[in-house]
């Protein structure tokens, strides 16, 4: 018999009404045939009114004290539940994350699943009951009620699709499922029949708010599928799988992640060890670092770039003046720091762009039509990003959207998705059982790679005004040169810095036209680099796991490797170091990231 999981977020249980209803959608499912799982978040804003308790009591409750607190708003919600699927005639019996089985780490208030008992969920769907687990919560090993943080019970759902083989996991929610971008910002904006595991992720991250990355990555890990729908309808939503809906399409998707604010360090030491001494302290305050930029350095000084929330900025300052003050020799006093709290982020998004040219010059030209400044550029696989002036923000997504044709259904899309039907796959289920012996969210890396030819080039000087960016990169795809990574980093406001990197092969074609950006004032000064090494780690839960870059960091510095360029993305984190030190690069990131290899 297949097996569903469905989840119910905080709107769709907001009453009793509503709960009733939702008890209805999973008695449709089990007579459908399917045993049937439901997973419950705490009902409307219950939790925030329990926060507001706390609040009144101290300002600094204790951590566990919150957890205890936090998961009474779920227990209540699966125990009203399991009396409305009762009151209809039907049998279910509701779980706490402790009776289920969930075992967590330690971390209270965003504790990580560490393995799932399935042995007493099974028997009971066995015996015919809709089974109601409590979202967001666990046990850790010392039997302390422990809560998993935001998106918590979208964490929940799908581990537990995961390790019970669940055909599919539904996740019904108050919109009707994954779109091309956020309908609130954009009317027009498509609702997509399937999107796939690493377009969602990149998509999460941008703060799509349909899901949380954390979910997704459960998602990816275990190929469990999962279709969002909306609690309000019977329209089959968006899956969440393998696949895009088109995968030849180079961008399936554009996000707006509104209230950023860039940080730019001047003048760094460009010699091993500063990236470490500048994001090892951001990370251990857990302050969130997005685009990371890093030009090539000249004379000997480097320029990084990065963002963070606006409102954790001020935090962040305070740690980036700290490591100024540790860098090596003089540099500390002649080093600058310049910062924007009002900058958004815009990013494109598709599998496609892996394989197709000129997608970020047709992004870059949409935006300088638009007379859209770009502040910073930084590129992936499947992302390009963009950070424009906040009040720029809603033209530069509708430029974007309107560049890749969004709000139409590409040429042989999927406009339904199906669920691919059959057994998991041995793979999977070993996955599941290596993983439930370590740790179901444990990082997962994939593989540690080294690209031997690529080329770069540094434009130093590049005006800071609407256009130039499309310009130097029309000009680059006339003379067919492919692009691989963008990274552009603020200077002054009147200038920036841009870094590319080509095939070898071609790097004279490209070095031909960069020249003649200094006659033409696209560029005051163009630097080559025939040979360089680039080193990516790839895997799930490099977002969620934040010492993947402190490890690499601190891999590379105690190496005394030089980082000359780097950028992220959700399931890459690529440097640029010098082609001699390509191997033993590699060499140096597999022995730390070894152990995490799956």
């Amino acid at each position: 018999m297949s097996l569903v999981v469905q989840k119910f977020g905080g709107t769709s249980v907001a009453d009793c009404e509503k709960i009733l209803a939702a008890a209805r959608k999973a008695i449709r499912a089990q007579q459908e045939g399917h045993q049937v799982v439901m997973v419950v978040s705490a009902m409307g804003k219950n939790t925030d009114l329990l926060v507001d308790l706390a609040g009144q009591i101290t300002e600094n409750p204790p951590a566990r004290e919150m957890d205890m607190l936090l998961s009474t708003g779920e227990q209540v919600s699966v125990a009203l539940m399991a009396m409305a699927i009762h009151s209809l005639g039907y049998k279910a019996i509701s779980l706490t994350g402790g009776q289920i089985g969930i075992r967590t780490d330690s971390s209270h208030t965003k504790a990580r699943i560490r393995s799932i008992s399935t042995e007493r969920v099974k028997n009971l769907l066995d015996q015919g009951y809709i089974v109601i687990a409590a979202g967001f919560q666990g046990i850790d090993e010392d039997f302390n009620i422990t809560t998993l943080g935001r998106g918590g019970s979208d964490t929940t759902a799908v581990a537990l699709a995961a390790v019970l083989q669940a055909d599919q996991c539904e996740i019904y929610t108050d919109v009707d499922g994954v779109y091309t971008t956020d309908p609130r910002v954009l009317p027009e904006a498509r609702l997509c029949a399937q999107v796939s595991y690493e377009e969602m992720l990149e998509l999460a991250s941008l703060g799509a708010g349909v899901m949380h990355s954390r979910s997704i990555e459960f998602g990816k890990k275990f190929g469990v599928p999962i279709r969002v729908r909306s609690s309000f309808s019977d329209y089959p939503g968006s899956l969440i799988a393998a696949d895009s809906e088109a995968p030849n399409m180079p961008v399936s998707g554009c996000a707006l992640t509104k209230d950023e604010a860039r940080i730019t360090v001047i003048g760094v030491p460009d010699v091993p060890g500063v990236s470490r001494r500048l994001f090892q302290p951001l990370a251990e305050r857990k302050i969130t670092i997005d685009m990371v930029v890093q030009n090539v350095g000249i004379d000997g000084k480097a320029n990084v770039s990065f963002t963070v929330p606006r409102k954790e900025l001020k935090q962040a300052l305070k740690s980036v003046h700290e490591s100024i003050a540790e860098l090596p020799g003089e540099s500390g006093h002649s080093v600058e720091v310049h910062t924007d709290d009002q900058v958004s982020k815009v990013s494109a998004v598709g599998l496609g762009m892996a394989t197709q040219v000129g997608v970020a010059n047709r992004m870059f030209q949409a935006l300088a039509d638009a007379e859209i400044n770009l502040q910073m550029i930084t590129t992936s696989e499947i992302k390009i990003s963009v950070l424009v002036s906040r009040d720029q923000a809603l033209p530069a997504v509708r430029a974007v959207h309107q560049a890749f044709a969004l709000a139409q259904l590409p040429a042989g899309a999927v406009t339904e998705a199906q669920v691919p039907s059959g057994q998991k796959s041995v793979n999977v289920v070993d996955v599941v059982a290596r993983l439930q012996s370590a740790g179901m969210e444990d990082l997962m890396i994939h593989e540690v790679t080294l690209d031997e030819t690529q080329a770069a080039i540094s434009l130093n000087g590049v005006p800071n005004r609407p256009g130039i960016a499309a310009s130097i990169f029309q000009k680059l795809a006339d003379a067919q040169v492919f692009i691989d990574m963008i990274v552009q980093s603020y200077f002054t406001d009147e200038n920036a810095n841009l870094t590319f990197t080509v095939p070898r092969q071609q790097l004279e074609a490209a070095a031909k036209v960069a020249a003649g950006f200094v006659g033409s004032g696209l560029s005051s000064h163009v630097q080559t680099i025939p040979t360089i090494a680039k080193l990516c780690v790839s895997g799930i839960g490099l977002r969620s796991h934040t010492s993947v870059g402190s490890l690499l960091f601190e891999a590379l510095a105690e190496a005394n490797i030089n980082i000359r360029m780097m950028n992220t993305s959700e399931m890459r984190f690529n440097v640029v170091v010098e082609g001699s030190e390509g191997q033993r690069g590699l060499a140096v990131l597999r022995k730390v990231f070894g152990d995490y290899v799956r």
